[in-house]
């Protein structure tokens, strides 16, 4: 527990030990699942936790409570996936007259979470626009929907000029790890966020409008200093544009010959003055780090061998995300390899093709089991073409 500001605590638990967020996502130093009660004339608690930190929630809350002097008459859900609500039953069980503030859609997914539980005296549903009074505290609901479910909405606590925003603008990270927002925020956005750009970029104009002092995701750091920075990565996270024009040289290799190609072509790039350049092995890095430096550069050199007639898993894995969530506006160098019938290419080719303003370039480069000197010629007007794009 700590105080976000005078009336507002942070309630929220850690989740120190999770290997793998929604059972795909690596966890390197844990996540935060961040909830706060505001104490004023009727206090209320903004959003759950996941129901393997419950008991550290209750007790959290219990603190509050004997520093404020009063239970809360309202819990705030912005979103209804399970890490969030899945401690309202307890919740509900403790403090049966709670009143449960969220938009009519989340109205209607309570059911299906919680079945056996008649919420038809507890449900006070909001619209866009709409305020509550808490006392000193106004509460003003934007709703923000398909960012990154359709019931989703955000708070403004109009007094404290806190937002607390869903998952937008949360990160795979303890609450207090601001020094590694960028890269894990990336990282979350691209992977859960990023198909809904269009959606991200509606309610950042309704933001846009309010005066904002401190931004309050569901998951890792409470952002309290330049929100101007933050506001602007979001932004050009969520209109798809690279924030930076180095290279993605991302490999599928099986036994080594398609990865030393790799590895080639990454050094030729560096030579020939690229700004960055980040080589994954895509067998060996989790692929939401891939989707996360797609997202970050403007050129991607993509390395497969040909494997069933086909690309390879771990790079057709990369390319279907890619694909799901709607990256835009790239431009990628393709490099095949093959024994005997190499089809990578192509089949890369045909994904990339569904995908908007994705350039490819020329020459698209087939490798005969191992990198040869007469390829070499044909990686160096790569390189330069990919530089010169």
């Amino acid at each position: 527990m700590y105080d976000l500001t005078q009336d507002i605590i942070f309630i929220g638990a850690e989740d120190d030990n999770l290997d793998l967020f929604e059972a795909q996502y690596p966890l390197v130093g844990g996540i935060s699942y961040n909830s706060f009660f505001i104490n004023d004339e009727k206090p209320a608690i903004v959003d759950g936790v996941d129901i393997r930190r419950q008991e550290v929630w209750l007790a959290n809350i219990n603190e509050a409570i004997r520093r404020a002097g009063k239970a809360p008459e309202y819990i705030i859900i912005h979103h209804m996936e399970p890490d969030h609500s899945g401690g309202l039953r307890i919740l509900l069980e403790r403090y049966p007259d709670l009143k449960i503030v969220c938009t009519a859609k989340a109205a209607d997914m309570l059911a299906n979470f919680f079945e056996d539980i008649d919420f038809s005296e507890s449900i006070i549903k909001v619209a866009d626009g709409d305020t509550l009074s808490l006392g000193s505290h106004e509460l003003k609901f934007l709703t923000a929907p398909m960012v990154h479910w359709p019931e989703v909405m955000m708070t403004i606590d109009l007094h404290d000029k806190v937002i607390f925003t869903s998952d937008a603008f949360g990160s795979f990270a303890l609450s207090g790890a601001v020094t590694g927002w960028p890269d894990e925020a990336r990282r979350y956005y691209a992977n859960i966020v990023g198909r809904f750009g269009a959606s991200v970029q509606g309610i950042l104009k309704k933001i846009a409008k309010e005066d904002i002092r401190i931004i309050a995701p569901l998951h890792g750091a409470v952002l309290r200093d330049n929100l101007d920075k933050y506001i602007r990565l979001y932004d050009k996270w969520s209109r798809y544009e690279a924030e930076s024009d180095g290279i993605l040289v991302a490999y599928a290799s099986i036994y080594g010959g398609t990865a030393y190609v790799a590895q080639r072509v990454a050094s030729m790039l560096r030579m020939k003055g690229a700004s960055e350049v980040v080589l994954l092995d895509l067998c060996r890095h989790d692929v939401s780090y891939a989707v996360a430096e797609a997202w970050r550069f403007s050129r991607m050199v993509l390395c497969s061998v040909t494997y069933d007639a086909d690309v390879f898993p771990a790079m057709h894995n990369f390319l279907h995300h890619l694909q799901q969530k709607k990256l835009t506006d790239r431009t990628v160098a393709l490099i095949e390899n093959g024994s005997w019938a190499p089809v990578a290419a192509n089949t890369m080719r045909k994904t990339l093709d569904t995908m908007k303003n994705i350039h490819i370039i020329d020459p698209v480069i087939s490798i005969r089991s191992r990198l040869h000197n007469a390829d070499l010629p044909l990686l160096d007007q790569l390189a330069d073409a990919l530089l010169n794009s």
